[in-house]
């Protein structure tokens, strides 16, 4: 044992994996940011995600009392991802972080309504687009899709405010409970929905156009990319998909790199797809082997464009 602990402790073997706390910094917490992830549920869906009895009359009084306990969570998450990720200079400029993190969170809360009417056209989708569905309330209780979202649309906004490291990890827990992948960077339209989810991956720099429909298995991918001279990804480079406006993917479909699929086009199940899609356009895969087929949607040309 004793020799175990001083190969563990010793620099060279923890080159890399080690993060120095200074005294006194708070650490993240995965319960607190569960917390918060709950508490905003129970904001945007009232009477879904809360414990307490919920009517026309107390709505006001339970939000606010929601509102003001999540701010509180939110500031000191944050301090403690500032602290957690920014150098001794950045803690000194903004006193421990302390007033930036008050700042970021009320702007967060500040786009709260908007998330909830955004997230209503994405509980419509999801109930429109599923015969089995039965009511909204199912869908926001039930379905894995929503919670995803949800993850989702919370982390980006927390990312577009320049809150470090949270949004990754509010999107990741969502992977965890329900096998989604979406990463906060990703652009994401109203009317988003996703048909049973396991599976399905987002990448960070996709941009997904409005009343787009996903099916289990997608992925929203990138190709090889650039590597600099000591062989490292380079970063920051646009490398996944623009998925336009009322575009169907179907299951187990793959889409690499930065092409397009236009306006309205269809891919079809078990599909690898690395170049543009016209608008309109119709991907599947033939019921014999042979090269794949692009039809160019009704109205227009019934010539096939073979693909090989």
């Amino acid at each position: 044992m004793t020799q175990a602990v001083d190969e563990l402790s010793d620099s060279e073997s923890y080159k890399g994996l080690f993060h120095r706390h200074k005294d006194g910094d708070p650490l993240l917490s995965a319960s607190a940011l569960c917390e918060i992830i709950n508490l905003i549920r129970s904001i945007v869906f009232p009477g879904y995600f809360d414990h307490s009895t919920v009517n026309s009359r107390t709505i006001k009084y339970h939000i606010g009392m929601n509102v003001e306990k999540l701010f509180g969570l939110l500031v000191e998450q944050i301090v403690a991802g500032l602290c957690f990720c920014g150098d001794e200079d950045h803690m000194e400029r903004t006193d421990s972080g302390q007033d930036t993190a008050t700042q970021l969170a009320a702007g967060f809360i500040g786009r709260l309504p908007n998330m909830r009417r955004i997230l209503a056209t994405d509980v419509e989708a999801a109930y429109n687009g599923d015969p089995a569905a039965e009511s909204y309330g199912e869908v926001i209780s039930c379905y894995p899709a929503i919670r995803a979202i949800s993850n989702y649309r919370i982390a980006h906004e927390l990312r577009v405010l320049g809150v470090p490291l949270i949004p990754r990890i509010i999107t990741e827990m969502a992977h965890s409970e329900t096998g989604i992948d979406i990463h906060p960077g990703a652009q994401i339209g109203s009317h988003f929905t996703i048909d049973h989810g396991t599976g399905v991956v987002i990448g960070a720099t996709t941009i997904i156009g409005n009343n787009v429909k996903l099916y289990q298995g997608v992925t929203l991918g990138a190709r090889s990319f650039p590597l600099d001279e000591e062989g490292r990804p380079i970063k920051g480079i646009v490398r996944h998909p623009i998925i336009e406006d009322d575009v169907i993917i179907y299951s187990n479909a793959t889409i690499l790199g930065h092409i397009v699929i236009g306006k309205g086009a269809t891919i079809g199940g078990n599909i690898w797809v690395t170049e543009n899609v016209p608008a309109g356009g119709r991907i599947a895969q033939r019921p014999h082997p042979g090269p794949l087929h692009i039809g160019e949607g009704a109205g227009k040309d019934k010539e096939k464009i073979k693909r090989r």
